[in-house]
This record gives C-alpha cells, structure tokens and sequence, in this order.
C-alpha cells in the first residue's frame, strides 16, 4: 500500500471528485446560455431551425446535466465523511452557502429543466423561452453560491472565532456573499464554462460539416458559437486579471507561488515568461521577464510592491509567534471562561491563532517552540512553486488560443466561409481543450493555497475525520469507479446522440447510420456516416 496518511488520501479523494465533477460543470453552464440565446432567436424569427437547433443542444445538455447531478451529490457529503472537524470548527458559516445552492439554485434548475424537456407542445413560445433562460439562471446560481463558500475558503470574510463555541461564526453574511475573492472566481469560473459550452458546439459542429451532413444546422450553430465565444474568451482573461488582483490583497503567497518570485522586485514588478523555480535551491533559474507586467496587473499601479516568497515567509514566521501568544492566552481561557485578562490577550492576537496551529507536526506545546520549528512552519506556508508555476502558464496559454480560435471562427463565419477543411480539423480536435484549461485553474486555485483549508485560519491537516487510511482508501477506489463508469456512460450518449445528429432527435438514425463508435475527437472524425 502507498505511505500515504489519512489527510494526504482525504486531499487526493477529495481532488479527484472535484475534478471528476467539474468536467460536467463547465459544459452545463455554457449550454445553458448557448440554449437560451438560439431559442430567442426562434421566438424573434419563428423559424423552426433554430427551435430544432435548441432542442437538438438541449438533448446534450440533458445527458451532462444529470451526470453533473450524480458526480456534485457526494461533494457536499464528503465534508461530513472526511472532514468532519472543518464542518464543526466552520460549519455554521460554510453551510449556510451550500444550503441556499440547494434550496434555490438546484431546485431552481432541476424544476425548469422539467419544463424545459416537456413543454415545447404545452406552453406558450415566450413561456418556454422563459423557462429556458430560467434554467440558464439556475446553473449560474448554482456555480454563485459553490464559489462563495469557496471563496470564503479562500478570503474568510464576514466570521470570526468565538473561543467560547471553539468554532469559526458569522459576523456579517453580506461579507460573506460579497467577499472580492468570490465574486472575482465567479466571474471567471463562469465564464470559462461559456467557453466550454461555445467550444463544444463550435467542434461538434465542425465534425458535421467535415462529413457534409446537416450543413445549415451545423452553420447556424457555428455561427452562434463563434460570437458568443469570443465574447467569453475575451471575457476570461478580463476577469482573470482580476482575479489576479483578488490575489494581491487576499493570498499574496499564492501569487508569488504562481509567479516563481522569491524576492521582493522594486515596483512595478516583472512577469515571467519562463523560467524553473527551484525549491531547493529557493530560486528561480533561466528566466525570462516582461517588465512591470506583474505590478501593474497585481496591483494597478506602478509603485504598489508584489512581495516574493522569502518576504512571505518571514511574514509567516511573525505570525506564527503572534499565534502562539493567541493560543497561550485561549488555553487560559479554556481552564478559566472568568479570566479577563486572557481574554483581552486573546483578542490581541486572535487573527494569528491559525498560523499556530501551523506547528503541531513539530511540538505539542507551541509555547515551547524553538526558533527552528518556527522556521520550518514558516516556510511550510510555501505551495510547491514550480507545479503552479507551469500550471498557470499553461491556463493561461490555453486562453490566448481559445481568443484566437474564436476570432478565425467569427471572421469565417461572417464572411460565409465555414467550410475551410484545415480550420473545422482544428476546431474539433480543439474539443478537449477547455476541460484542460478548467482543471488546470482548478487546480491552481485549490493546490495554491495550501497547507490551508481556510486561508490563515485552519491548516489543511486539522480538518479531517478520525478515519483509518483503510476506510479512506476503500471510498477513494469506490468513488474513482463509479465516476469513470458515470463519464463512459456519458461520452457513449454523447456521441450516439451526435452521430445521430439533429434529424434523429426524438427519432432513430436512418437505416444503415452507425449511433455509436469509439468515442472522442478520433471517433467522431473518423469513420464513414
């Protein structure tokens, strides 16, 4: 069995049911507005292609939408199964989120995708064109109110520690809702799954005019996929920068991380195009920078300081001692609920008290902590930099392509010129691409802000369950095959519903046209139909 202990496999369970889910996310909150867009163009126009073309995406969008369903049920589980003191030390502002994301946003959702499938024959043309963008809505609320529990992960704002309850607890939900870090992944995340959605069309498609076959569906939806993924391209490296910005005040470290920047760079400071952080040697080899980039990207101005890893980390070392003096005070506390003067001490030092905690793999007492441990807990606030490091440049590498894609796909489509054989083979072999790109700033997001599961308040290590790595690993195969069977199934009625194309929706595929083959890009362009 791999040495592997129970927080590490709870991580990588954890990891692997997010990413698992998260390639159902992206394409149902891109279908949705792809959806709701092509039926208003029936309602304006009343011509029946395009109701056909809604009905036909609608189908695709069904089969993701109920796999989404299937894989994001166990997320919100996992918190009471794997990491059940993150739910008691956070759970009275972390859930309340999540419980909104159910009542409002699903339920939401769910219903209108009901009406959405079984109404066409029973509703009005502007009652169905409402339930549609109703259901387009509803996956936005949903992807809104994930991110704000996330981004209160990531900036916990709005809450405070109560040492009385021992657990984290609101003090402003508006805070809450509207931290900047939230708002900032929303936006983006969003976003990118428009260009998710505008992709997949946009390839699917592409594979219909390579084969000559539904040619003015295929056009029309080019057409749609091109401007409104542009628009979304555009949009996601907007928005980036400001998450970028987010970052600046809120996880400076995951900054520096992502940057490969140890030292403190007077201001503005440089982007680096290339370069090889190095861990051990604490420094960042054959570089190449683009002057002031960074600063003004962080910051929006040219004086404001990006600080390096090494600042950080001494940063972090100050804190650790400010946390400790937290944590003195609120073992005080806990023998003496009376004892005022602790009180006062703890409330002095009580942003700290997490950084404390940063020192339970060294000593038991954090009192009596050497200048060495504290080092070491310092520097263990440093993510791995060279993994984010290439892993952002790759992110954001993938997004200048997918604006450059979308740019030849919207000129060839208003010039009427759709059928160039060498840009279709591109797009459709594009295909997978926006799924990498989402996993990618997945991970980027989660892996850099380590070793905290709440950034400066609970280290990643103090939030799991009392569980064996037996019980972990078991659930861990369980759920990794469950998913896989869940994303076979998926791919085979995803490309048996395209094979067929949009004049077999609701109908068998003419006599003699093969439904299902090998699936992904190769299967899709290869073969005769």
């Amino acid at each position: 069995m791999f040495d592997l202990d129970v927080v590490e496999l709870s991580r990588l369970q954890f990891a692997v049911t997010a990413m698992y889910h998260f390639i159902f996310v992206p394409l149902t909150l891109g279908l949705s507005v792809i959806l709701a867009i092509m039926e208003s163009v029936y309602v304006m126009t009343g011509r029946q292609v395009w109701r056909e073309m809604t009905k036909f995406w609608g189908v695709l969008f069904g089969i993701n939408f109920a796999m989404g369903v299937a894989t994001g049920i166990v997320m919100e589980f996992q918190f009471g199964m794997n990491w059940a003191y993150y739910s008691h030390y956070v759970g009275d502002i972390f859930g309340a989120p999540l419980a909104i994301e159910g009542l409002m946003a699903f339920f939401l959702e769910a219903t209108f995708i009901g009406l959405f499938f079984f109404g066409w024959n029973k509703m009005s043309k502007l009652a169905h064109l409402a339930v549609t963008w109703c259901v387009a809505l509803g996956s936005n609320l949903s992807a809104l109110w994930i991110l704000i529990a996330n981004g209160w992960m990531q900036n916990p704002a709005g809450s405070v520690f109560n040492p009385d309850t021992m657990r984290m607890e609101i003090t402003n939900f508006a805070e809450v809702i509207f931290n900047p870090v939230a708002q900032a992944k929303f936006v983006h995340t969003v976003s990118a799954g428009y260009v998710t959605g505008a992709v997949f069309v946009l390839a699917i498609s592409a594979f219909y005019l390579l084969r000559n076959r539904h040619v003015e569906f295929a056009k029309r939806s080019m057409a749609v996929a091109s401007a409104f993924g542009l628009a979304s391209a555009l949009s996601v490296v907007v928005l980036g920068d400001e998450s970028g910005y987010a970052l600046t005040d809120h996880q400076q470290m995951k900054l520096a991380a992502i940057e490969g920047m140890w030292e403190t760079e007077e201001p503005p400071a440089s982007f680096t195009v290339f370069g090889l952080p190095n861990m051990e040697t604490r420094h960042t080899d054959y570089e190449v920078k683009i002057p002031w980039v960074m600063g003004l990207i962080a910051t929006r101005s040219w004086d404001g300081e990006v600080p390096g890893i090494n600042a950080l980390v001494q940063r972090a070392d100050e804190h650790i001692r400010q946390g400790i003096l937290a944590w003195d005070a609120l073992q005080d506390l806990r023998a003496d609920r009376t004892d005022t003067g602790a009180l006062a001490r703890f409330r002095e030092h009580q942003a700290y008290l997490g950084y404390a905690f940063l020192l339970d793999p060294y000593v038991e007492d954090y009192r009596l902590a050497t200048d060495a441990e504290i080092a070491q807990a310092a520097w263990d606030t440093v993510p791995h930099v060279p993994s984010l490091f290439w892993m952002f440049r790759g992110m954001v590498g993938l997004g200048f392509y997918f604006i450059a894609l979308f740019a030849v796909a919207f000129y060839l489509t208003s010039t009427k010129r759709q059928d160039n054989r060498l840009f279709l083979h591109v797009a459709l072999w594009t295909l997978p691409l926006p799924w990498l790109a989402s996993q990618l700033g997945w991970v980027v997001a989660e892996f850099g802000r380590q070793p905290w599961i709440i950034e400066g308040v609970l280290p990643t290590a103090f939030a799991v369950s009392q569980l064996s790595v037996l019980d972990v690993w078991l659930t861990l195969i369980g759920f990794v095959a469950i998913y896989t069977v869940l994303l076979f199934v998926e791919i085979k009625l995803m490309v048996r519903t395209i094979r067929t194309g949009p004049v077999g929706v609701g109908a068998p595929a003419p006599a003699g046209q093969p439904v299902f083959a090998a699936t992904g890009p190769a299967a899709l362009a290869g073969g005769d139909d």
